[in-house]
């Protein structure tokens, strides 16, 4: 219990640090802390293949992306539009009106407390994630790796350069 409130303390802690940071290089690398963390989390669930797939595919690709992306266009203070005080203020009654209503929507939520008896440990195990994808589900699985295929092969087509044809 206490690891999740220290991983839930650091997730908090840098998910702030995304919103209130003033360089966005910054504002990345604290989202990237927050994906790891949330990462943890879902160790904690015994979700092993979830975790793993937040770190590769968001920790590792996204966030990469966004920093050549913040790299590439160069931001700083001077560039950027001063926002009124008019939208300050909007933001700030429209998020305070946003957790007013979650805090509304979980008030009469009781939380209910880990039984180990009904507990089935290989949940979110890969192995077991497999099987039900190979198993159950191996048509979707086939049509969608298919689709995929179709969408590679489309935007190679459209992004082929005819003979002849130049950049400028």
């Amino acid at each position: 219990m206490s690891l999740f409130l220290f991983l839930s303390f650091v997730a908090l802690l840098s998910a702030l640090g995304v919103v209130l940071a003033k360089n966005p290089v910054h504002s990345v690398l604290f989202l990237i802390l927050t994906f790891f963390t949330l990462s943890a989390h879902y160790l904690l669930l015994n979700a092993q293949f979830l975790a793993a797939v937040n770190i590769i595919v968001y920790a590792g690709a996204i966030m990469v992306l966004f920093l050549f992306v913040i790299m590439f266009l160069n931001l700083n203070e001077e560039t950027e539009p001063q926002k009124p005080m008019l939208a300050k203020v909007a933001a700030t009654v429209s998020g305070g009106l946003l957790l007013l209503v979650m805090v509304a929507a979980l008030r009469g939520v009781e939380p209910t407390g880990y039984n180990a008896a009904t507990f089935d440990s290989q949940i979110g195990m890969v192995d077991r994630l497999g099987m039900v994808l190979f198993k159950e589900y191996s048509l979707p699985f086939e049509l969608a790796s298919i689709l995929l295929l179709a969408a590679m092969v489309g935007s190679v087509m459209l992004g082929k350069r005819e003979t002849g044809e130049r950049n400028f």
